[in-house]
């Protein structure tokens, strides 16, 4: 007599389209949550970066066009050859500036922080007829002469920085100007109406001065 091993019984062809079917449902809505979920995390993680970046952007933007208090008499170099720019802070410690003078002697101060996405902004005197202000992160431009807006996405121009120049060749901050105003309207508007310097202004330019 021979020995067989016992046999399985026939699985119920229903009870199996009834399993294969329930597997398939809960991969399926497995599946659809994971989806729903990603979605919902891409979602939060990247309106959180946006508003998080407009915060840090009008916030430092603010600060560098509009001080606390009034902007302190800053030294900023001994001399400033056209052609060549300087990097400094004001006005204050933390706020990051540029000084610029064209080929032609006007020399001009701005906020470094561009506008757009609070990136740091560069002097390129191979850029343009007259070197521009440009910011890498998203090829923002801006004017040297005016600090107005030429390509890119920044929404407004550079907030300015007064520079004047004494006769001895020393340059000096002496206060800031927001976005779309003029260098008369800041210092008049920090310093007061009866100031000296205030009619000098007039013109927006910079100037040789016996003293701030």
């Amino acid at each position: 007599m021979s020995v067989t091993d016992p046999q399985p019984p026939a699985p119920d062809a229903a009870r199996t389209d009834a399993a294969r079917e329930a597997l398939h449902d809960r991969i399926a809505a497995d599946s659809l949550t994971t989806r729903r979920d990603y979605l919902r995390i891409v979602a939060t993680v990247s309106g959180g970066l946006a508003v998080g970046g407009v915060a840090v952007a009008s916030g430092i933007l603010q600060r560098h066009g509009d001080p606390d208090g009034l902007p302190a008499i800053k030294k900023i170099a001994d001399r400033i050859e056209p052609g060549e720019s300087l990097a400094f802070r004001y006005p204050g410690d933390e706020d990051r500036a540029i000084a610029v003078r064209m080929d032609d002697g006007t020399l001009a101060g701005y906020s470094a922080v561009c506008t757009h996405l609070a990136c740091a902004v560069l002097w390129r005197r191979d850029r343009g007829s007259e070197g521009e202000l440009y910011c890498p992160c998203h090829e923002g431009v801006f004017d040297a002469r005016t600090g107005e807006v030429t390509a890119g996405p920044p929404p407004r121009g550079l907030p300015k920085v007064i520079l004047i120049e004494q006769v001895d060749g020393s340059v000096w901050a002496i206060g800031t100007a927001r976005s779309g105003e003029s260098l008369q309207e800041g210092y008049c508007r920090q310093r007061g109406e009866g100031s000296p310097l205030c009619t000098r202004l007039e013109g927006g330019a910079t100037e040789r001065s016996e003293g701030a």
